[in-house]
């Protein structure tokens, strides 16, 4: 059992009593995953050694995406496709950050605000990129992944885009490239980002709602040119994508009622620690708990499911804008999954049947 599991399995009874009807609904669905995940009420499922044939009942997941102990597989999965996909040309992170005095009615409308700033952004980087004075074509292609947690699990959403550096001009059918250390200027896309926000609240009816001062201030946007190894920025996102806030490795002590873990804060590398109380520690992780169905990973342009150009083409397009000169891609190839082995004899285990919760319903295999 990971620490995360067991402060929810012994203290987040008696912090939905505390608060009653004040906790939502997903936020009870998560904590109730969490306490059942890898225990019989999440299920069992049975394998079987296909050399000794002995029998190995395994406790399920909860598959919530928001549990520590699952989507691990689901990262590495995702990790693969996306570095498969990668283009032989320099890479771009953007990242963008809300202000401050914005930051409560996001949480009040995660849903609409969360949706609204993935749109403006994607459509003020679509603008730019298409201005000749930077890139020049009408098609880039990106996708963006929404975080919502700082260090110490505070409330801090922002959008990370991966974006490679240069666009397709449709007209031509060519690659226009980017320069290698420059691709939008990013105070032109802080305020692109802030209007299409803004005019996106005021259709949605959410104007009055937000502080006055959200629109007078510059909003943080960061581009860091990665070179042609986009792998390491991939691997970064990977751990965060389909897990929230913090990880069991973080978990430092549970005593007394406290949880301490360990942060960096910037970039200090010096570790430190923060304690908090075990009802202060839940509340903070579970502010992060996303909307039933929403999408925190976004994909546009040629990297987008509705693009008619095939990918294979896009990439020939890349190298014929270099001329021949083509930037390798460096990646570190991730190791298939292994498949699961017999602890005994070490021979490949055979799924049989799993059982589903209270229905006591064993499902065979084929």
């Amino acid at each position: 059992m990971g620490a995360i599991q067991q402060i929810f399995q012994q203290y987040a009874d008696a912090y939905l009593s505390r608060y009653g009807e004040a906790v939502p609904l997903p936020h009870r669905r998560v904590i109730r995953d969490i306490q059942s995940c890898r225990t019989p009420a999440a299920g069992l499922a049975v394998y079987t050694c296909t050399e000794c044939e002995r029998q190995h009942p395994v406790f399920c997941g909860c598959g919530n995406r928001h549990c520590p102990n699952c989507q691990h597989a689901r990262s590495q999965q995702w990790l693969r496709a996306r570095q498969q996909e990668q283009l032989p040309a320099p890479h771009f992170l953007l990242t963008v950050t809300v202000p401050e005095p914005l930051r409560r009615f996001m949480r009040s409308h995660p849903a609409q605000s969360y949706a609204a700033l993935f749109d403006a952004a994607a459509e003020a980087i679509r603008e730019l990129a298409a201005n000749p004075r930077y890139v020049g074509g009408d098609l880039p292609g990106f996708f963006g992944v929404l975080h919502t947690w700082g260090r110490t699990l505070e409330y801090h959403p922002h959008l990370h885009f991966v974006v490679p550096g240069g666009a397709v001009d449709r007209a031509s059918g060519l690659w226009k490239p980017a320069r290698p250390d420059f691709f939008v200027p990013v105070r032109a896309l802080s305020a692109l980002i802030r209007g299409k926000f803004r005019y996106r609240m005021d259709r949605l009816g959410f104007l009055s709602e937000i502080e006055p001062a959200v629109w007078r201030q510059d909003w943080n946007v960061n581009s860091q040119a990665v070179g042609n190894n986009a792998g390491g920025v991939l691997r970064y996102l990977a751990a965060y994508v389909f897990r929230v806030a913090i990880s069991d490795s973080r978990i430092l002590s549970v005593r007394d009622d406290h949880v301490t873990f360990w942060y960096r804060r910037g970039n200090n590398a010096r570790p430190r620690r923060l304690t908090l109380h075990v009802f202060e520690f839940i509340r903070r992780f579970l502010q992060h708990v996303l909307p039933r169905g929403f999408m925190k990973i976004r994909y546009y342009g040629f990297m987008g499911a509705g693009c008619r150009i095939p990918y294979a083409e896009i990439e020939t397009m890349v190298r014929l804008a270099y001329a021949f000169d083509v930037p390798e891609v460096e990646s570190s190839p991730l190791a298939p999954p292994s498949p699961l082995r017999c602890p005994h004899c070490g021979g490949r285990l055979r799924f049989v049947c799993f059982t589903v919760p209270d229905l006591q319903e064993c499902i065979m295999s084929g």
